[in-house]
């Protein structure tokens, strides 16, 4: 590990995608440091506006620090590696890809695609299989929720998805719910 910063990014990293909760003393083992740095690290990750829960059997990551939004889009199966690098190009994660469909209703899948390599190993996925991407059964019209540190991001999101023309509209038949979510976030 190079320095504190770099191992506190690993520790994030590691806790965002931990299904049960992650000891101390994990920590210190994994990442080669005593267990007073630990405590530093939790400190100024907390610091950067993680909120990181200290339970009897390790650390919790509660929720990720930033705001998310809701975009609508439609686009052709040859233009989904371009959708997801313009999201993290712009600093967003696509934390999520869901569809509304007349009949099965909403169905999500989850992404936490955040860098180029990311989806590099996601559209290698999905050609390398006999399954093919969630929005093909809504003629392309699909969802995700994107993470950002700021609003601002969002909205250079929003605007290079609209200029792209990869931004679609909200139709009568979409829930309410749905509609009320993406819209509030406008």
């Amino acid at each position: 590990m190079r320095n504190a910063q770099e191992r506190q990014q690993n520790i994030i990293h590691l806790l965002e995608h931990s299904s049960h909760p992650v000891s101390g003393s994990e920590l210190s083992t994994t990442y080669h440091v005593s267990r007073q740095i630990i405590i530093k690290d939790i400190h100024a990750i907390r610091e950067q506006g993680y909120d990181i829960l200290s339970t009897a059997r390790g650390y919790i990551l509660q929720q990720k620090p930033g705001y998310t939004k809701i975009f609508k889009v439609i686009h052709t199966d040859e233009e989904t590696e371009e959708e997801l690098n313009l999201m993290v190009d712009l600093g967003g994660e696509v934390e999520d890809v869901f569809i509304y469909h007349k009949v099965y209703n909403e169905l999500h899948a989850p992404l936490n695609i955040r860098s180029r390599k990311d989806v590099q190993d996601f559209c290698a996925a999905v050609r390398s299989g006999k399954s093919s991407l969630l929005m093909n059964a809504t003629s392309g019209y699909h969802y995700h929720t994107v993470r950002a540190r700021d609003r601002q991001t969002l909205k250079l999101i929003e605007d290079a998805l609209w200029k792209r023309g990869f931004l679609a509209k909200l139709q009568e038949y979409e829930p309410d719910e749905m509609k009320k979510e993406i819209e509030q976030n406008n």
